[in-house]
């Protein structure tokens, strides 16, 4: 027998999802909440309606069809060659010394 409300984490792993992303979806008012003190819970049936309203579906995300133009697995946002050396020397060899040695 399925649950009328879920919590955070049992939403999350419902629609395969990280508990992050569903702290922001509900802060941003894409999901609705409801709130049991200080406890947010959340009516399954509901949230898929709000996400399929808003365009978020996570079911058109996995199959392909959101068209995206962000980074891609794998892409991060530094474009360069993985072996490239780096602009900016760091550490504690690389920094000019104030202290004079005698």
């Amino acid at each position: 027998m399925k649950k009328d409300v879920l919590t955070v984490k049992e939403l999350a792993a419902e629609l395969r999802m990280s508990p992050k992303s569903i702290q922001r979806a509900y802060r941003k008012e894409e999901i609705p909440v409801e709130w049991l003190g200080r406890m947010a819970r959340f009516n399954l049936a509901k949230v898929r309606r709000a996400m399929e309203r808003n365009g978020r579906s996570r079911m058109r995300r996995l199959n392909g069809n959101s068209g995206s133009a962000g980074a891609t697995a794998g892409q991060g946002r530094r474009r360069g060659p993985k072996n490239s050396p780096r602009s900016v020397k760091r550490g504690r060899n690389f920094q000019g010394s104030t202290r004079r040695v005698s």
